[in-house]
């Protein structure tokens, strides 16, 4: 089937059987086009709450999946491809956690949203890539345990100084893998394009960015900047995102290496097959699991 048609179709089953597509903005541009929210993980969470269709499906990940049915436990949940995990949020679990806590007495632990829902569950605070420098202000306490990615928890910890922040060795595989060589060339090939950075990479390429932010801040930025020339140090859809948004603007992926496997993994006809019925997983999650995981999630948007 040719896409526009099978778009079309998408569209049409999705109205009729009341299902309210999430698409993450790392997702193939045919499946943003039919979404009905798009963008970073808690957004579409929230977006997701304020839907009218009692069944949701999610185009990204499993904890976004997750997520989204800690968020809206009324609701029917689907991962559009159930293969499609998260490396960072896998790195560690509930048990690892439990297991180091001793060794840090007293500390806050704070978890990014990149993590599973069995882990949330035992974590004081939930933190997002845009929220988290002013979530970890407002905390009471001055000692932090940050999980899981090590190179966010410095960004952090450089833009909080006042706070004693620990990391463990966790992180995206694929923002980790960016190196200074690569900014260096990116710079000498694009001399007047600003380089906007991602906080999951390494510190050595933060620190030589122009603008430092989550997805959502780095298309916002490039949007609303008068410069004409980005370098976007991010996952590889985010510059064919922005390219169609602002087509007097010109987008430079920073490395041909920052594609996310699991997030290519959902094809449009993924959407098709979980919009008729026959695809996609249902996310199950215990009450238990649900209303635990829920309180540092709440503590996110009650700082946040």
């Amino acid at each position: 089937m040719e896409i526009h048609a099978l778009q079309q179709e998408i569209l049409r089953l999705k109205k009729a059987r009341d299902i309210c597509i999430l698409a993450h903005s790392y997702q193939a541009r045919e499946i943003v086009e039919i979404a009905d929210f798009s963008g970073d993980s808690y957004q579409l969470s929230v977006q997701a709450k304020t839907a009218p269709q009692r069944t949701v499906l999610m185009c990204g990940v499993r904890f976004m999946a997750e997520t989204v049915k800690i968020l809206n436990p009324g609701k029917t949940v689907y991962l559009a491809n159930g293969g499609a995990g998260c490396p960072m949020a896998e790195q560690m679990d509930r048990e690892l956690i439990e297991a180091l806590r001793p060794s840090y007495p007293g500390y806050t632990v704070v978890a990014y949203i990149n993590t599973t829902a069995a882990l949330k569950t035992i974590c004081d605070v939930c933190v997002t890539s845009s929220s988290a420098v002013k979530i970890v202000k407002k905390l009471d306490n001055p000692n932090i345990l940050f999980l899981p990615d090590c190179n966010l928890g410095t960004y952090v910890a450089r833009q909080v100084p006042e706070k004693n922040i620990k990391l463990l060795q966790g992180g995206c595989p694929i923002h980790a893998r960016v190196s200074v060589r690569e900014v260096e060339e990116a710079r000498a090939a694009y001399p007047d394009a600003e380089l906007l950075v991602h906080p999951e990479c390494v510190p050595r390429v933060v620190e030589r960015a122009d603008f430092v932010g989550s997805t959502s801040a780095i298309m916002a930025y490039a949007a609303a900047s008068e410069r004409r020339e980005f370098i976007i140090g991010t996952e590889l859809s985010i510059a064919e995102h922005l390219s169609y948004r602002c087509p007097d603007k010109r987008f430079y992926p920073l490395s041909k290496d920052l594609l996310c496997p699991n997030m290519k993994l959902t094809t449009l006809m993924d959407v098709y097959h979980a919009v008729c019925g026959q695809g996609g997983e249902e996310i199950l999650l215990e009450e238990e699991t649900i209303a635990a995981a829920r309180r540092c999630i709440d503590r996110m948007i009650e700082l946040g």
